[in-house]
């Protein structure tokens, strides 16, 4: 009889330990199980890096599995407007990005504002002398092998350009390639010592390497932007939470610049990410609003 007893005891046990551990793995020690995936979008250009890549971090540390897709500027406001991307960082407004977000205003929600000093414009070395506006290349195109070079088919920067080129009357060809395409034809040019007309924009480390200037703009087609955070409106309903951290958002560009240095000379992205997210808590508190 006492053997049945301890028997029925052991098994009684046995079946509360299973239990117990059951319901730990199910509610406890995984904060990230009941919170949704947050993917952001990521355009192939410096400036979306550093952005991202801190609040990744910091949304991981908040539970948050967080995922990247890469697509070009078209692709990522696409997918935001469907839904398949939560968020989107390097969104330069009101004009290099007016045409998506007049597209797909229903879809998008326009939740920050990052930095306000975009500049962004044609650039040439410092060194060609007697062009200081986009009007003074007109008769002078053959100087520059009668080509503007340019980032991905698509950008803002890209449908502008074409425009400007039409407007202004430039006899110029625009040849569209990746940044990383268009800044080794630029480099490569330059340490030639040719004059090259390219596109350029800050943050960017372009302007730490070499010394450049950017064209006056007399028509007004660039104009410096502020660079915000969109996110899909239905960001607010799926993570309350993420929409209201990311609705605090800012990051100076001077630090945005400096990270772009940085992982441009080899250091890992989210070490860099990881620094600045150190070196500044009281950033970081005011966003998450502690």
């Amino acid at each position: 009889m006492k053997k049945l007893k301890l028997s029925f005891l052991m098994l009684l046990l046995f079946t509360l330990l299973i239990g117990c551990s059951s319901q730990s793995q199910e509610t406890g020690g995984n904060e990230s199980s009941n919170k949704e995936t947050i993917t952001f979008g990521v355009t192939p250009w410096t400036s979306t890096i550093p952005p991202t890549k801190v609040a990744k971090l910091l949304l991981e540390d908040m539970g948050y599995t967080v995922e990247e897709k890469n697509a070009d500027a078209g692709g990522v406001y696409t997918g935001l407007s469907r839904g398949d991307l939560d968020v989107f960082m390097d969104a330069w407004l009101p004009d290099m990005h007016a045409n998506y977000m007049d597209r797909y205003s229903s879809q998008l929600e326009d939740l920050a504002v990052s930095y306000t000093e975009g500049e962004l414009g044609w650039v040439i070395p410092s060194n060609v002398e007697g062009i200081e506006s986009i009007e003074d290349l007109k008769g002078k195109e053959d100087l520059f092998g009668g080509k503007v070079y340019g980032i991905e088919e698509g950008a803002g920067m890209t449908v502008t350009s074409k425009e400007m080129i039409e407007e202004y009357g430039l006899d110029l060809e625009y040849v569209a390639s990746s940044e990383g395409g268009m800044l080794a034809q630029a480099s490569k040019l330059m340490k030639s010592g040719d004059p090259v007309l390219f596109l350029g924009w800050r943050p960017h480390p372009m302007f730490v390497d070499y010394d450049l200037k950017v064209l006056e703009d007399p028509k007004g087609f660039f104009k410096t932007s502020e660079v915000h955070v969109v996110v899909n409106n239905g960001l607010k309903e799926k993570a309350p939470e993420v929409h209201e951290f990311l609705s605090k958002w800012s990051m100076p560009v001077e630090d945005i610049e400096e990270m772009i240095v940085k992982i441009e000379e080899g250091a890992d992205e989210e070490e860099v990410a990881q620094e600045w997210i150190d070196n500044n808590q009281d950033k970081v508190d005011a966003m998450l609003g502690k």
